[in-house]
């Protein structure tokens, strides 16, 4: 039984703060932005989590094992660094698509994204120790068959690169209504989803889907564990495994 922890990551008054007291230059934001992405990846990656970019202004993290103390320290060392200021809701559910849910009202219920007084927000309830056990993550590793092979060194790296974000596009939406799973892209063909228990016959379908849809096909390492990090490892041995086995769905 899987209990996913997600924490959603808000910089605090944004948009106002890109225009004022003028516009900014996109050069600079775009470079703040993908630092802060690599601080907070190290920061929570240090505590044994992840965190997925998605609109960067906005980022995912999957926290099982962080507390309400480690989240603090991470705001407090943003805020010392940047000229910006982070908050944090907190959710957990089996589905994470529900944890998440409830990490976004909380930060939704705190004031808008967009207002200048709402800064440095945490709130939700992380796991107690007593409720943490041994499987309460499910991380999922999906990679592109021969994605070299059909699409870097056939195609114009534009071309290959929308093919790829049409499979991902697919897999995130199908994997979320389907599954109630949330399946963040991380870069060259990689897919890592943070998902419910679910069995071999659940990522066949969304495999299956994908390839149907899209025209894309996939295969999938699964690991599970108490933190995202060692579900993560086991996720990518897993998928090593696929990859000598010509599997497409390998189970740690």
């Amino acid at each position: 039984m899987t209990n996913a922890q997600v924490t959603l990551i808000q910089i605090d008054n944004y948009g106002p703060w890109t225009v004022t007291p003028e516009p900014r230059r996109e050069v600079d934001l775009q470079t703040l932005q993908s630092r802060l992405y690599a601080d907070l990846s190290q920061l929570v990656g240090n505590r044994e989590g992840y965190v997925f970019f998605t609109r960067f202004d906005n980022m995912i993290a999957v926290t099982n094992g962080m507390d309400e103390t480690d989240h603090a320290m991470i705001q407090e060392s943003v805020g010392n660094r940047y000229p910006v200021t982070v908050s944090f809701g907190v959710g957990a559910d089996p589905r994470p698509v529900e944890a998440l849910s409830t990490a976004t009202e909380h930060i939704q219920d705190a004031g808008s994204a967009q207002e200048a007084d709402r800064t440095e927000i945490l709130r939700g309830t992380c796991l107690d120790p007593d409720e943490r056990t041994d499987d309460d993550v499910q991380i999922a590793h999906f990679d592109v068959n021969d994605a070299t092979g059909k699409y870097t060194d056939e195609m114009n790296a534009f071309d290959s690169f929308i093919h790829i974000e049409q499979g991902y596009a697919e897999l995130m939406r199908y994997f979320r209504r389907a599954h109630g799973g949330l399946a963040f892209f991380v870069g060259g063909d990689n897919v890592i989803a943070v998902s419910p228990d679910l069995d071999a016959a659940a990522y066949e379908d969304t495999i299956q889907h994908v390839q149907e849809a899209v025209e894309v096909e996939l295969k999938v390492g699964v690991g599970q564990a108490a933190t995202p990090q060692s579900a993560g490892m086991a996720a990518k041995h897993a998928l090593e495994d696929c990859r000598e086995d010509g599997d497409r769905v390998v189970i740690d």
